[in-house]
Protein backbone atom coordinates (compact mmCIF):
# COMPACT_ATOMS: atom_id res chain seq x y z
CA UNK A 1 0.00 0.00 0.00
CA UNK A 2 1.37 3.90 -1.13
CA UNK A 3 2.47 4.93 2.75
CA UNK A 4 0.59 8.68 2.25
CA UNK A 5 -2.57 6.46 1.33
CA UNK A 6 -1.90 4.64 4.84
CA UNK A 7 -2.05 8.25 6.67
CA UNK A 8 -4.82 9.52 4.35
CA UNK A 9 -7.12 12.38 5.95
CA UNK A 10 -9.90 14.32 3.38
CA UNK A 11 -11.02 17.79 5.13
CA UNK A 12 -14.39 19.62 3.83
CA UNK A 13 -16.76 22.03 6.48
CA UNK A 14 -16.86 20.12 10.08
CA UNK A 15 -13.57 21.42 11.43
CA UNK A 16 -15.98 22.78 14.44
CA UNK A 17 -17.14 19.55 15.29
CA UNK A 18 -13.20 18.79 15.83
CA UNK A 19 -12.27 22.01 17.48
CA UNK A 20 -12.80 22.98 20.87
CA UNK A 21 -13.83 19.30 21.89
CA UNK A 22 -11.52 19.17 24.71
CA UNK A 23 -9.63 16.24 23.17
CA UNK A 24 -6.67 15.80 21.34
CA UNK A 25 -7.68 15.42 17.19
CA UNK A 26 -5.87 12.15 17.22
CA UNK A 27 -7.52 10.62 20.23
CA UNK A 28 -10.69 11.59 18.78
CA UNK A 29 -9.43 9.37 15.44
CA UNK A 30 -8.32 6.34 17.61
CA UNK A 31 -11.88 6.24 19.27
CA UNK A 32 -13.89 6.94 16.13
CA UNK A 33 -11.80 4.27 14.51
CA UNK A 34 -12.49 1.65 17.48
CA UNK A 35 -16.40 2.44 17.03
CA UNK A 36 -16.25 1.69 12.88
CA UNK A 37 -17.05 -2.46 12.16
CA UNK A 38 -16.26 -1.94 9.02
CA UNK A 39 -14.34 -4.75 6.70
CA UNK A 40 -11.54 -2.84 5.06
CA UNK A 41 -11.04 -5.64 2.43
CA UNK A 42 -11.86 -4.35 -0.98
CA UNK A 43 -14.44 -6.35 -2.51
CA UNK A 44 -16.92 -5.88 -5.65
CA UNK A 45 -19.96 -8.16 -4.21
CA UNK A 46 -23.68 -6.84 -5.32
CA UNK A 47 -21.60 -4.26 -7.70
CA UNK A 48 -22.77 -4.53 -11.10
CA UNK A 49 -19.98 -4.66 -14.33
CA UNK A 50 -20.54 -2.61 -17.16
CA UNK A 51 -18.63 -1.08 -19.67
CA UNK A 52 -19.40 1.83 -22.79
CA UNK A 53 -19.04 0.50 -26.09
CA UNK A 54 -17.74 3.17 -28.05
CA UNK A 55 -18.34 1.79 -31.49
CA UNK A 56 -15.43 3.49 -33.16
CA UNK A 57 -11.58 3.27 -32.88
CA UNK A 58 -10.07 6.48 -33.63
CA UNK A 59 -6.20 6.96 -32.22
CA UNK A 60 -5.28 10.14 -30.88
CA UNK A 61 -8.86 11.86 -30.60
CA UNK A 62 -9.11 15.84 -30.82
CA UNK A 63 -12.44 16.77 -30.15
CA UNK A 64 -14.20 19.54 -31.38
CA UNK A 65 -18.27 20.62 -31.09
CA UNK A 66 -20.48 21.93 -33.66
CA UNK A 67 -24.08 21.82 -34.97
CA UNK A 68 -25.31 20.24 -31.53
CA UNK A 69 -22.83 17.18 -32.34
CA UNK A 70 -19.56 16.55 -31.32
CA UNK A 71 -16.31 15.38 -33.67
CA UNK A 72 -13.49 13.50 -32.89
CA UNK A 73 -10.72 13.39 -35.18
CA UNK A 74 -7.53 10.51 -35.07
CA UNK A 75 -4.65 9.18 -36.46
CA UNK A 76 -4.78 6.90 -39.50
CA UNK A 77 -7.47 9.03 -41.41
CA UNK A 78 -10.03 8.00 -38.48
CA UNK A 79 -13.10 10.21 -37.72
CA UNK A 80 -16.49 9.78 -35.98
CA UNK A 81 -19.02 11.38 -34.60
CA UNK A 82 -21.57 11.22 -31.45
CA UNK A 83 -24.39 12.85 -29.92
CA UNK A 84 -23.89 11.71 -26.53
CA UNK A 85 -20.08 11.87 -26.27
CA UNK A 86 -20.01 7.55 -25.61
CA UNK A 87 -21.22 6.01 -28.73
CA UNK A 88 -19.78 7.06 -31.37
CA UNK A 89 -20.10 6.29 -35.54
CA UNK A 90 -17.69 6.39 -38.55
CA UNK A 91 -18.51 9.34 -40.78
CA UNK A 92 -19.67 7.78 -44.44
CA UNK A 93 -19.86 8.86 -47.61
CA UNK A 94 -23.16 7.85 -48.60
CA UNK A 95 -22.71 7.27 -52.18
CA UNK A 96 -19.64 4.77 -51.82
CA UNK A 97 -20.59 3.32 -48.34
CA UNK A 98 -16.79 4.17 -47.45
CA UNK A 99 -16.20 5.20 -43.91
CA UNK A 100 -13.76 7.88 -42.34
CA UNK A 101 -11.56 5.28 -41.21
CA UNK A 102 -8.48 4.25 -43.11
CA UNK A 103 -6.42 4.74 -45.82
CA UNK A 104 -9.01 5.45 -48.64
CA UNK A 105 -9.53 8.00 -51.64
CA UNK A 106 -13.25 7.40 -50.94
CA UNK A 107 -12.77 8.56 -47.30
CA UNK A 108 -15.28 11.45 -46.86
CA UNK A 109 -13.31 13.48 -44.44
CA UNK A 110 -9.43 13.06 -46.17
CA UNK A 111 -9.94 11.29 -49.15
CA UNK A 112 -8.92 14.64 -51.25
CA UNK A 113 -5.70 14.83 -48.52
CA UNK A 114 -4.86 11.43 -49.57
CA UNK A 115 -4.85 11.34 -52.96
CA UNK A 116 -2.55 13.60 -53.96
CA UNK A 117 0.38 12.37 -55.09
CA UNK A 118 2.71 15.61 -53.69
CA UNK A 119 1.33 18.21 -51.29
CA UNK A 120 1.62 16.70 -47.67
CA UNK A 121 3.39 13.51 -48.74
CA UNK A 122 5.73 15.68 -50.86
CA UNK A 123 8.48 14.93 -47.89
CA UNK A 124 7.71 12.48 -45.96
CA UNK A 125 4.31 10.12 -45.42
CA UNK A 126 4.65 7.35 -48.62
CA UNK A 127 7.35 5.23 -50.57
CA UNK A 128 7.19 8.61 -53.27
CA UNK A 129 8.50 11.04 -50.34
CA UNK A 130 11.37 12.47 -50.28
CA UNK A 131 12.22 10.69 -47.47
CA UNK A 132 10.19 7.31 -48.26
CA UNK A 133 8.15 6.25 -44.83
CA UNK A 134 9.89 3.13 -43.25
CA UNK A 135 8.43 0.32 -41.05
CA UNK A 136 4.99 -0.31 -42.92
CA UNK A 137 5.59 1.26 -45.97
CA UNK A 138 2.25 2.65 -46.30
CA UNK A 139 0.58 6.14 -45.64
CA UNK A 140 1.28 8.14 -42.44
CA UNK A 141 -0.86 10.82 -41.53
CA UNK A 142 -1.16 11.18 -37.95
CA UNK A 143 -2.63 13.07 -35.38
CA UNK A 144 -4.99 16.29 -37.15
CA UNK A 145 -7.05 18.61 -35.41
CA UNK A 146 -9.79 20.41 -36.26
CA UNK A 147 -11.13 24.06 -35.46
CA UNK A 148 -13.42 25.96 -36.97
CA UNK A 149 -12.67 29.85 -37.54
CA UNK A 150 -15.49 32.22 -37.34
CA UNK A 151 -13.36 34.60 -38.88
CA UNK A 152 -12.88 32.84 -42.64
CA UNK A 153 -16.18 30.84 -41.94
CA UNK A 154 -14.24 27.43 -42.48
CA UNK A 155 -12.90 24.21 -40.61
CA UNK A 156 -8.93 24.22 -40.17
CA UNK A 157 -7.72 20.82 -40.39
CA UNK A 158 -3.85 20.62 -38.75
CA UNK A 159 -2.11 17.13 -39.36
CA UNK A 160 0.86 15.49 -39.78
CA UNK A 161 2.67 13.24 -42.31
CA UNK A 162 5.76 10.96 -41.00
CA UNK A 163 8.51 8.61 -41.90
CA UNK A 164 10.97 8.09 -39.54
CA UNK A 165 11.22 8.65 -35.88
CA UNK A 166 11.86 12.28 -36.50
CA UNK A 167 10.90 13.27 -39.81
CA UNK A 168 7.78 14.43 -40.50
CA UNK A 169 5.93 17.43 -41.94
CA UNK A 170 3.03 19.47 -40.52
CA UNK A 171 0.46 20.59 -43.41
CA UNK A 172 -2.79 22.15 -42.36
CA UNK A 173 -6.19 21.51 -45.01
CA UNK A 174 -9.65 23.45 -44.75
CA UNK A 175 -13.25 22.59 -45.58
CA UNK A 176 -16.58 23.94 -45.78
CA UNK A 177 -18.26 21.15 -43.07
CA UNK A 178 -17.32 19.62 -40.09
CA UNK A 179 -17.18 16.39 -41.86
CA UNK A 180 -14.99 17.17 -44.99
CA UNK A 181 -13.60 16.22 -47.48
CA UNK A 182 -10.57 18.91 -46.59
CA UNK A 183 -8.73 20.05 -48.89
CA UNK A 184 -4.67 20.30 -48.70
CA UNK A 185 -3.65 24.26 -48.50
CA UNK A 186 0.24 24.30 -47.26
CA UNK A 187 2.95 22.83 -45.66
CA UNK A 188 4.04 24.30 -42.60
CA UNK A 189 6.69 23.23 -40.46
CA UNK A 190 9.60 20.28 -41.88
CA UNK A 191 11.71 17.79 -39.22
CA UNK A 192 14.13 15.26 -39.75
CA UNK A 193 16.25 16.87 -42.76
CA UNK A 194 19.80 17.34 -43.61
CA UNK A 195 22.04 18.66 -46.24
CA UNK A 196 20.76 16.08 -48.95
CA UNK A 197 17.15 17.11 -48.41
CA UNK A 198 16.66 20.79 -46.74
CA UNK A 199 16.44 22.34 -50.07
CA UNK A 200 12.92 20.45 -50.17
CA UNK A 201 11.26 22.32 -47.23
CA UNK A 202 10.72 25.94 -46.88
CA UNK A 203 13.35 26.34 -43.84
CA UNK A 204 15.60 28.39 -45.94
CA UNK A 205 12.49 31.07 -46.30
CA UNK A 206 12.92 31.89 -42.63
CA UNK A 207 16.93 30.65 -41.94
CA UNK A 208 19.63 31.53 -43.72
CA UNK A 209 20.53 27.91 -45.26
CA UNK A 210 24.28 27.38 -43.77
CA UNK A 211 22.85 28.79 -40.01
CA UNK A 212 20.09 26.42 -40.47
CA UNK A 213 22.35 23.10 -41.12
CA UNK A 214 25.00 24.26 -38.06
CA UNK A 215 22.00 24.43 -35.48
CA UNK A 216 19.84 21.61 -36.95
CA UNK A 217 22.06 19.26 -38.12
CA UNK A 218 24.93 17.40 -37.12
CA UNK A 219 27.64 18.28 -39.32
CA UNK A 220 24.65 18.48 -42.77
CA UNK A 221 24.51 14.63 -41.81
CA UNK A 222 22.13 14.07 -39.25
CA UNK A 223 19.09 15.93 -37.94
CA UNK A 224 19.67 16.99 -34.34
CA UNK A 225 16.37 15.84 -32.61
CA UNK A 226 17.93 16.25 -29.43
CA UNK A 227 17.38 19.43 -29.11
CA UNK A 228 15.02 20.58 -32.25
CA UNK A 229 10.95 19.11 -32.54
CA UNK A 230 9.74 16.71 -34.43
CA UNK A 231 6.83 18.20 -36.29
CA UNK A 232 4.50 15.71 -34.77
CA UNK A 233 0.96 16.04 -33.22
CA UNK A 234 -0.19 19.91 -33.89
CA UNK A 235 -3.07 21.38 -32.11
CA UNK A 236 -4.86 24.37 -32.43
CA UNK A 237 -6.31 27.18 -30.10
CA UNK A 238 -7.33 30.47 -29.37
CA UNK A 239 -5.81 32.72 -26.73
CA UNK A 240 -7.81 34.99 -24.36
CA UNK A 241 -7.20 37.63 -27.19
CA UNK A 242 -8.68 35.57 -30.14
CA UNK A 243 -4.99 35.25 -31.32
CA UNK A 244 -4.55 31.79 -33.28
CA UNK A 245 -1.59 29.39 -32.10
CA UNK A 246 -0.57 25.83 -33.14
CA UNK A 247 1.21 23.80 -30.47
CA UNK A 248 2.78 20.46 -31.65
CA UNK A 249 5.74 17.81 -30.95
CA UNK A 250 7.15 14.64 -30.30
CA UNK A 251 9.71 13.42 -28.15
CA UNK A 252 12.70 14.75 -29.86
CA UNK A 253 13.31 17.96 -28.74
CA UNK A 254 10.48 18.84 -26.68
CA UNK A 255 6.95 20.84 -27.51
CA UNK A 256 7.06 24.09 -29.17
CA UNK A 257 4.55 27.05 -29.63
CA UNK A 258 4.02 28.96 -32.96
CA UNK A 259 1.32 31.33 -33.59
CA UNK A 260 -1.15 31.12 -36.60
CA UNK A 261 -2.34 33.50 -39.13
CA UNK A 262 -5.92 33.11 -39.08
CA UNK A 263 -6.52 34.92 -42.30
CA UNK A 264 -4.31 32.26 -44.21
CA UNK A 265 -3.76 29.34 -41.91
CA UNK A 266 -0.03 30.11 -42.02
CA UNK A 267 2.39 30.18 -39.65
CA UNK A 268 3.78 33.12 -38.52
CA UNK A 269 7.86 32.91 -37.83
CA UNK A 270 9.17 34.98 -34.26
CA UNK A 271 11.98 36.80 -34.46
CA UNK A 272 14.41 34.60 -32.66
CA UNK A 273 15.53 34.80 -29.14
CA UNK A 274 17.61 31.77 -27.89
CA UNK A 275 17.63 33.61 -24.61
CA UNK A 276 14.08 32.81 -24.13
CA UNK A 277 14.00 29.61 -26.08
CA UNK A 278 12.59 31.33 -28.97
CA UNK A 279 13.43 29.65 -32.92
CA UNK A 280 13.05 31.59 -35.99
CA UNK A 281 11.79 28.41 -37.54
CA UNK A 282 10.32 26.67 -35.02
CA UNK A 283 9.14 28.95 -32.36
CA UNK A 284 9.47 28.61 -28.70
CA UNK A 285 9.88 25.44 -27.29
CA UNK A 286 7.70 24.91 -23.65
CA UNK A 287 8.50 21.43 -22.08
CA UNK A 288 10.85 19.08 -23.18
CA UNK A 289 13.93 18.38 -24.65
CA UNK A 290 16.93 15.42 -25.49
CA UNK A 291 14.27 12.71 -26.45
CA UNK A 292 12.64 12.18 -23.88
CA UNK A 293 9.11 10.81 -23.31
CA UNK A 294 6.67 13.97 -24.17
CA UNK A 295 4.28 13.74 -26.84
CA UNK A 296 0.20 14.81 -27.66
CA UNK A 297 0.51 18.43 -26.65
CA UNK A 298 -3.29 20.09 -26.44
CA UNK A 299 -3.43 24.19 -25.14
CA UNK A 300 -7.08 25.31 -23.61
CA UNK A 301 -7.75 28.72 -21.96
CA UNK A 302 -10.17 28.73 -19.41
CA UNK A 303 -11.75 32.10 -18.69
CA UNK A 304 -13.22 30.86 -15.66
CA UNK A 305 -9.43 30.50 -13.99
CA UNK A 306 -7.93 32.34 -16.18
CA UNK A 307 -5.42 29.70 -17.15
CA UNK A 308 -3.90 28.33 -20.11
CA UNK A 309 -3.33 24.42 -19.51
CA UNK A 310 -1.32 22.92 -21.49
CA UNK A 311 -2.27 18.95 -21.80
CA UNK A 312 0.73 16.01 -22.83
CA UNK A 313 1.12 12.00 -22.95
CA UNK A 314 3.80 10.34 -21.14
CA UNK A 315 4.89 6.75 -21.86
CA UNK A 316 4.89 4.39 -24.89
CA UNK A 317 1.78 3.90 -26.17
CA UNK A 318 1.28 0.70 -25.80
CA UNK A 319 -1.42 -1.34 -23.47
CA UNK A 320 1.86 -1.92 -21.44
CA UNK A 321 3.71 1.07 -21.99
CA UNK A 322 2.67 3.32 -19.06
CA UNK A 323 1.33 5.91 -21.10
CA UNK A 324 -0.82 8.48 -19.38
CA UNK A 325 -2.19 11.83 -19.25
CA UNK A 326 -0.02 15.10 -17.31
CA UNK A 327 -1.31 18.27 -17.08
CA UNK A 328 0.85 21.82 -16.77
CA UNK A 329 -0.29 25.09 -16.50
CA UNK A 330 0.47 29.33 -17.11
CA UNK A 331 -1.41 32.54 -17.09
CA UNK A 332 0.39 33.66 -20.28
CA UNK A 333 0.28 31.78 -24.00
CA UNK A 334 3.95 31.12 -24.12
CA UNK A 335 4.47 29.82 -20.54
CA UNK A 336 6.36 29.24 -18.57
CA UNK A 337 3.94 25.80 -18.06
CA UNK A 338 4.12 24.80 -14.79
CA UNK A 339 2.96 21.59 -12.83
CA UNK A 340 1.66 21.55 -9.00
CA UNK A 341 5.15 21.91 -7.98
CA UNK A 342 5.66 24.90 -10.13
CA UNK A 343 8.32 23.13 -12.26
CA UNK A 344 8.34 21.86 -15.66
CA UNK A 345 10.87 19.17 -17.82
CA UNK A 346 13.62 20.51 -19.64
CA UNK A 347 16.18 18.85 -21.60
CA UNK A 348 18.10 17.63 -19.08
CA UNK A 349 15.52 17.49 -16.38
CA UNK A 350 16.00 13.78 -15.53
CA UNK A 351 13.10 11.56 -14.86
CA UNK A 352 9.80 12.98 -16.43
CA UNK A 353 7.55 11.34 -13.60
CA UNK A 354 8.60 14.11 -11.53
CA UNK A 355 7.06 16.39 -13.95
CA UNK A 356 3.27 17.38 -14.22
CA UNK A 357 0.21 16.75 -12.96
CA UNK A 358 -0.85 12.69 -13.67
CA UNK A 359 -4.42 12.76 -14.49
CA UNK A 360 -4.76 9.47 -15.72
CA UNK A 361 -3.14 6.69 -16.32
CA UNK A 362 -3.58 2.75 -15.87
CA UNK A 363 -6.07 2.18 -13.24
CA UNK A 364 -9.11 -0.20 -12.44
CA UNK A 365 -12.41 0.68 -10.40
CA UNK A 366 -15.72 -1.12 -9.63
CA UNK A 367 -18.07 -1.92 -12.48
CA UNK A 368 -15.56 -2.24 -15.10
CA UNK A 369 -15.11 -5.64 -16.14
CA UNK A 370 -11.08 -4.39 -16.46
CA UNK A 371 -8.80 -2.46 -16.13
CA UNK A 372 -8.27 0.59 -18.33
CA UNK A 373 -4.53 0.90 -19.59
CA UNK A 374 -2.66 3.34 -22.08
CA UNK A 375 -4.92 6.43 -21.28
CA UNK A 376 -3.59 9.23 -22.96
CA UNK A 377 -3.41 11.63 -26.39
CA UNK A 378 -5.63 13.24 -25.28
CA UNK A 379 -7.77 16.81 -26.65
CA UNK A 380 -10.00 18.94 -24.19
CA UNK A 381 -12.93 21.48 -24.69
CA UNK A 382 -15.46 23.71 -22.87
CA UNK A 383 -18.92 22.56 -24.33
CA UNK A 384 -21.46 24.96 -25.30
CA UNK A 385 -23.28 24.37 -21.89
CA UNK A 386 -20.29 25.44 -20.06
CA UNK A 387 -18.93 21.83 -19.37
CA UNK A 388 -15.30 20.55 -19.35
CA UNK A 389 -14.48 17.50 -21.00
CA UNK A 390 -10.97 15.30 -21.17
CA UNK A 391 -11.50 12.85 -24.69
CA UNK A 392 -9.01 10.34 -25.19
CA UNK A 393 -8.07 6.92 -26.11
CA UNK A 394 -7.70 4.02 -24.16
CA UNK A 395 -6.60 0.40 -24.33
CA UNK A 396 -7.75 -2.17 -21.69
CA UNK A 397 -6.31 -5.29 -19.49
CA UNK A 398 -6.82 -8.55 -21.71
CA UNK A 399 -7.84 -7.12 -25.03
CA UNK A 400 -4.42 -6.78 -26.47
CA UNK A 401 -3.91 -3.05 -28.53
CA UNK A 402 -7.33 -2.58 -28.71
CA UNK A 403 -8.28 0.93 -28.20
CA UNK A 404 -11.30 3.21 -28.22
CA UNK A 405 -12.25 6.47 -27.28
CA UNK A 406 -13.59 7.96 -23.68
CA UNK A 407 -14.72 10.98 -22.20
CA UNK A 408 -14.45 12.08 -18.70
CA UNK A 409 -15.80 15.09 -17.70
CA UNK A 410 -13.56 17.27 -15.48
CA UNK A 411 -13.94 19.93 -12.82
CA UNK A 412 -11.90 23.14 -11.49
CA UNK A 413 -10.90 22.85 -8.09
CA UNK A 414 -10.14 25.23 -5.72
CA UNK A 415 -6.59 25.89 -6.48
CA UNK A 416 -7.60 26.14 -10.48
CA UNK A 417 -6.40 22.52 -10.93
CA UNK A 418 -8.19 20.45 -13.39
CA UNK A 419 -10.08 17.33 -11.82
CA UNK A 420 -10.86 14.21 -13.92
CA UNK A 421 -13.85 12.51 -12.84
CA UNK A 422 -13.63 8.95 -12.19
CA UNK A 423 -16.24 7.35 -15.11
CA UNK A 424 -16.76 7.68 -18.78
CA UNK A 425 -19.13 11.19 -19.16
CA UNK A 426 -23.30 10.37 -18.55
CA UNK A 427 -24.31 13.81 -19.07
CA UNK A 428 -24.03 14.42 -15.66
CA UNK A 429 -23.85 17.76 -13.81
CA UNK A 430 -22.01 18.64 -10.38
CA UNK A 431 -24.09 20.87 -7.88
CA UNK A 432 -22.79 23.87 -7.84
CA UNK A 433 -23.69 24.47 -4.51
CA UNK A 434 -22.29 20.97 -2.78
CA UNK A 435 -23.85 18.09 -1.46
CA UNK A 436 -25.63 17.33 1.77
CA UNK A 437 -23.27 15.37 4.71
CA UNK A 438 -25.56 12.02 4.39
CA UNK A 439 -24.92 11.42 0.88
CA UNK A 440 -21.19 12.24 1.39
CA UNK A 441 -20.66 10.10 4.46
CA UNK A 442 -19.69 5.82 4.01
CA UNK A 443 -17.68 3.78 2.16
CA UNK A 444 -15.30 4.78 -1.10
CA UNK A 445 -13.24 2.84 -3.58
CA UNK A 446 -10.54 4.95 -3.93
CA UNK A 447 -7.75 4.94 -6.57
CA UNK A 448 -4.33 6.98 -6.08
CA UNK A 449 -3.06 7.19 -9.98
CA UNK A 450 0.39 8.14 -8.47
CA UNK A 451 3.24 9.63 -10.47
CA UNK A 452 5.09 5.90 -11.74
CA UNK A 453 5.43 5.84 -15.98
CA UNK A 454 5.16 1.72 -16.11
CA UNK A 455 2.27 -0.89 -16.57
CA UNK A 456 1.33 -0.99 -13.05
CA UNK A 457 -2.37 -1.10 -12.21
CA UNK A 458 -3.82 1.56 -9.61
CA UNK A 459 -5.79 -0.14 -7.66
CA UNK A 460 -9.37 0.37 -4.93
CA UNK A 461 -8.76 0.74 -1.84
CA UNK A 462 -11.52 1.15 0.88
CA UNK A 463 -11.58 4.30 2.82
CA UNK A 464 -14.80 5.25 5.31
CA UNK A 465 -15.80 9.19 5.91
CA UNK A 466 -17.61 8.98 9.04
CA UNK A 467 -19.93 11.68 10.55
CA UNK A 468 -17.89 13.10 13.00
CA UNK A 469 -15.48 14.71 9.97
CA UNK A 470 -12.94 11.06 10.50
CA UNK A 471 -11.61 9.19 7.10
CA UNK A 472 -10.37 5.50 7.86
CA UNK A 473 -8.90 2.98 6.11
CA UNK A 474 -6.22 0.22 5.98
CA UNK A 475 -3.41 1.92 8.49
CA UNK A 476 -4.69 5.31 7.74
CA UNK A 477 -6.75 7.51 9.55
CA UNK A 478 -7.40 11.19 9.26
CA UNK A 479 -10.45 13.71 9.21
CA UNK A 480 -12.69 15.10 6.46
CA UNK A 481 -14.88 17.91 5.87
CA UNK A 482 -16.91 19.76 3.05
CA UNK A 483 -15.74 23.29 2.44
CA UNK A 484 -18.24 26.18 1.89
CA UNK A 485 -16.53 28.19 -1.25
CA UNK A 486 -17.18 31.23 -3.45
CA UNK A 487 -17.20 29.72 -7.22
CA UNK A 488 -20.62 30.70 -8.59
CA UNK A 489 -21.92 29.68 -5.47
CA UNK A 490 -23.12 31.55 -2.53
CA UNK A 491 -24.90 28.23 -0.41
CA UNK A 492 -21.67 26.70 -0.74
CA UNK A 493 -19.67 24.38 -3.47
CA UNK A 494 -18.23 20.61 -3.98
CA UNK A 495 -14.99 21.52 -3.46
CA UNK A 496 -13.33 18.87 -0.97
CA UNK A 497 -10.12 19.28 0.17
CA UNK A 498 -7.73 16.25 1.28
CA UNK A 499 -4.96 15.75 3.82
CA UNK A 500 -2.88 12.90 4.30
CA UNK A 501 -1.73 13.04 7.57
CA UNK A 502 -3.43 14.40 10.65
CA UNK A 503 -2.62 17.55 12.03
CA UNK A 504 1.03 17.74 13.91
CA UNK A 505 1.57 18.97 17.81
CA UNK A 506 1.40 22.84 16.31
CA UNK A 507 -2.18 21.75 14.25
CA UNK A 508 0.04 22.17 10.65
CA UNK A 509 -0.05 19.38 7.89
CA UNK A 510 2.51 19.42 5.21
CA UNK A 511 1.62 20.73 1.64
CA UNK A 512 2.98 17.37 -0.01
CA UNK A 513 0.06 15.79 2.21
CA UNK A 514 -2.67 17.74 0.58
CA UNK A 515 -5.17 17.23 -2.18
CA UNK A 516 -7.44 19.66 -3.11
CA UNK A 517 -10.54 18.27 -5.53
CA UNK A 518 -14.01 18.24 -5.90
CA UNK A 519 -17.38 15.88 -5.33
CA UNK A 520 -19.76 15.06 -8.14
CA UNK A 521 -22.57 12.73 -8.42
CA UNK A 522 -22.51 10.47 -11.68
CA UNK A 523 -23.71 7.07 -13.17
CA UNK A 524 -20.90 4.33 -12.95
CA UNK A 525 -20.28 2.79 -16.47
CA UNK A 526 -22.68 0.11 -15.48
CA UNK A 527 -25.37 2.77 -15.08
CA UNK A 528 -25.19 2.98 -11.31
CA UNK A 529 -25.92 6.24 -9.52
CA UNK A 530 -22.45 6.46 -7.37
CA UNK A 531 -21.10 9.62 -5.49
CA UNK A 532 -17.88 10.31 -6.28
CA UNK A 533 -14.95 12.93 -5.46
CA UNK A 534 -11.64 13.36 -7.40
CA UNK A 535 -8.37 15.66 -6.53
CA UNK A 536 -5.38 16.11 -7.02
CA UNK A 537 -2.04 17.35 -4.76
CA UNK A 538 1.79 16.67 -5.60
CA UNK A 539 1.06 15.95 -8.67
CA UNK A 540 -1.13 12.84 -8.03
CA UNK A 541 -4.35 12.22 -8.83
CA UNK A 542 -6.71 10.33 -6.46
CA UNK A 543 -10.60 9.03 -7.47
CA UNK A 544 -12.90 7.98 -4.94
CA UNK A 545 -16.16 6.23 -5.75
CA UNK A 546 -19.26 5.52 -3.00
CA UNK A 547 -22.13 3.06 -3.48
CA UNK A 548 -25.86 4.03 -2.62
CA UNK A 549 -26.47 2.02 0.55
CA UNK A 550 -22.54 1.77 2.05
Amino acid sequence: MNKRLKRLVALTTISAMLVGCGKDTAEQAKEARESLKTDFSVNYDGIKTGTVDAGVSVHDPSIMEADGKYYIYGSHMSAAVSKDLRTWDYMINRDTLITSNGYDSANPVYGKIYDLKKGPFSFTGKNSSVVATDGDGGVRLWAPDVKYSKKKGLYYMYFCTSSTFNTSTLAYATSKSPEGPFEWKGNLIYSGFNENNIDKTNVAKYKDKDTALKEYTDGGISYNYQDYPNALDPTIFWDKDDRMWMVYGSWSGGIYLLEIDEETGEVIHPKEDKSAGVDAYFGKRLLGGGHTSIEGPYILYDKDSDYYYLFVSYGNLQREGGYQMRVFRSKTVDGEYVDMNGKYPQKRAGNPAYFGLKLSGNYRLPSLPQAYMATGHNSAFISSDDKRYIVYHTRFENRGETHEPRAHQYLINEEGWPCMLPYATGGETASKSGYDKSSIVGEYYVVNQGNKIDKSIAEPEKWVFTEDGFVFGQGMDGTWEAKDGTWEAKDGTYYVHIKTALPSEDGTVDAADSYSGVFCKMKDEAGTDVMTFSAVGNNESIWGVKYNGK
